[in-house]
């Protein structure tokens, strides 16, 4: 699978809490929220 970088524009405050929760728990930040995407992605929330 070829990756791909991206720049997302997001509140600061939230991405810091994010950022330490994936931390806290070993979790990668941007394979959150890949999964997430394929989530909404399989969950048919297309519009």
């Amino acid at each position: 699978m070829v990756q791909k970088n991206v720049t997302l524009s997001i509140d600061e405050d939230v991405y810091q809490k994010y950022q330490i929760f994936c931390e806290k728990n070993t979790i990668a930040l941007s394979k959150s929220i890949e999964k997430f995407m394929k989530e909404k992605l399989s969950g048919g929330d297309l519009v």
